[in-house]
């Protein structure tokens, strides 16, 4: 029995949740694993409520579940950003996801404004540092609110933060053995910008040739994160692993998901790689609120979410399902939502997948 806790929170978060759902029980209904889901109220209209977005025992109540489930968060007409999105970051430090997950492919049947990514040519997978770096929350602002005010917001690279990251890259390598059987077996592409961030970045490329020198039968490569975002859009073929810190990562990855024909394909995954706690996946598009309701956006990257929690708890066969479902559906062009050219609702295309499931 493998308990999910799902997240919707906000805007079109509930819509996309239901189709993750559906294509879950329909993948343990064709395995024979059971299943057991409970939903969760936290959000923007919780915090417009009672002034919190989750509750204070949030940490342990998740911690019960073997993984999350995330819809997606935010609505800035309600709460700002800043405070909604401690709902995620808590939820990352706090169960120490330190690896956040992006594949980026594309999927045949699909559209992409970018002439040189195919289904042939795209397929990389961008391993983001999830729990420090740019975004460790550490800094402040001092004489707020005068003409001398000051903000420091300082970023905090660790070693272990770094080699911990940078292990699972190649690792990841390893098994994806992108480049044939014969050595080298992948390429770990390290995205940086020591050029210009002297302390940070150096010691991030520091650690980045130790660990690579643990890995000889792994390539390794490294680009500038300016210079990188080019070359996804020029050669898109090259990268197999990248690894980036927390911003750089955000960055590009979305990026990435224009290279795949847009948001409604981008789903990430938030790792514990020893799980000692549960690990959290989400579709990567923002909640959309103008959409709440409409039942139009697209729900493949929730559906594909649920194909990598899938394999992340192991039942690899299921995975394999769900994500072989996904492209039949969309390499036919028959069902598909208003961002793929067509009129189909969240529902339809979410039922159509989890009928080629079954």
């Amino acid at each position: 029995m493998y308990r999910i806790a799902v997240i919707p929170a906000d805007g079109v978060g509930p819509e996309v949740s239901e189709e993750a759902e559906r294509a879950l029980r329909a993948a343990a209904r064709c395995y024979r694993f059971d299943v057991e889901t409970e939903w969760f109220d936290w959000g923007c209209d919780r915090y417009l409520a009672d002034g919190t977005m989750m509750p204070a025992d949030y940490l342990e109540v998740l911690a019960g579940f073997d993984a999350i489930f995330l819809g997606s968060v935010g609505d800035v007409s309600k709460v700002p950003d800043h405070l909604s999105l401690e709902l995620i970051l808590g939820i990352r430090r706090g169960f120490d996801q330190y690896v956040n997950l992006r594949p980026i492919r594309l999927y045949p049947g699909v559209g992409t404004p970018i002439r040189t990514a195919t289904p042939e040519t795209l397929d990389m997978v961008v391993v983001r540092e999830n729990t420090e770096g740019e975004y460790a929350a550490q800094g402040g602002v001092f004489k707020a609110g005068t003409p001398d005010a000051v903000a420091l917001q300082t970023a905090v690279f660790t070693h272990k933060g770094c080699e911990r990251v940078m292990r699972y890259s190649f690792e990841l390598a390893r098994q994806r053995s992108k480049l044939g059987s014969e050595a080298p077996v992948g390429r770990v592409t390290n995205c940086t910008k020591s050029n210009a961030l002297n302390y940070s970045m150096v010691f991030w490329d520091t650690v980045f040739d130790e660990v690579a020198a643990g890995y000889p039968d792994v390539e390794t490569d490294m680009a500038l994160v300016d210079a990188l975002s080019m070359w996804m859009v020029k050669n898109p073929e090259w990268f197999d692993v990248v690894v980036a810190s927390n911003l750089f990562g955000d960055i590009i990855t979305d990026l990435g998901a224009m290279l795949q024909g847009g948001m409604g394909f981008a789903a990430g995954g938030n790792i514990d790689p020893e799980r000692r706690f549960p690990s959290m996946f989400e579709p990567i598009h923002g909640s959309a609120p103008k959409y709440t309701g409409q039942r139009r956006v697209n729900p493949i990257a929730s559906i594909e979410a649920t194909r990598m929690m899938l394999d992340h708890l192991g039942e690899h066969q299921a995975a394999e399902a769900v994500g072989a479902a996904i492209v039949e559906v969309l390499a036919e062009g028959e069902v598909s939502t208003r961002d793929m050219g067509g009129t189909n609702t969240t529902d339809e295309v979410g039922a159509a997948v989890a009928d080629r499931i079954r």
